[in-house]
């Protein structure tokens, strides 16, 4: 979670749950995380202050559609995701989230999930230690040099 610059909020957390999907992992992180930013922008509301925009990116398409959409989106290999997950729809909806697409190089969480070398570490850690505005990240650079330099 970002304000101004740099990052406020981190989670970085083994999930409880073994899946068997990416897009299932994806959602199940997502439905562990967003407590913490509604939390987060009740507080800021309660002193004061009304945020103009609340962004939750993902960078798993079929997850996003899964989020939006709740069950009507599942497929054969996910319609066993439990119920419980999908309350996101319902607060995307009347939290007023606006879910937003971003591409896996542009993505800050990968900073303390994946080990990165070279060009993207440096500018994610000048992200998160404040350095630079969140906003280098949403530059066109999935040309570059730099999105190939992800080690997995």
């Amino acid at each position: 979670m970002s304000l101004g610059r740099g990052v406020l909020n981190t989670m970085s957390a083994k999930q409880k749950l073994n899946t068997k999907s990416s897009t299932e992992a994806e959602v199940i992180g997502a439905s562990d995380y967003l407590p913490k930013n509604i939390w987060a922008r009740m507080f800021l509301q309660a002193q004061g202050h009304d945020l103009d925009n609340n962004v939750f990116f993902q960078d798993n398409m079929s997850a996003m559609k899964l989020e939006r959409n709740g069950l009507r989106s599942c497929g054969k290999k996910s319609r066993h995701i439990d119920v419980r997950h999908f309350w996101i729809m319902d607060r995307i909806r009347s939290d007023d989230i606006d879910l937003r697409h971003c591409p896996t190089e542009d993505m800050l969480a990968d900073y303390f999930t994946k080990p990165l070398q070279g060009a993207m570490f440096r500018r994610f850690r000048s992200v998160i230690m404040g350095w630079e505005p969140i906003s280098i990240l949403f530059t066109k650079s999935s040309d570059s040099a730099e999105s190939k330099e992800r080690v997995e």
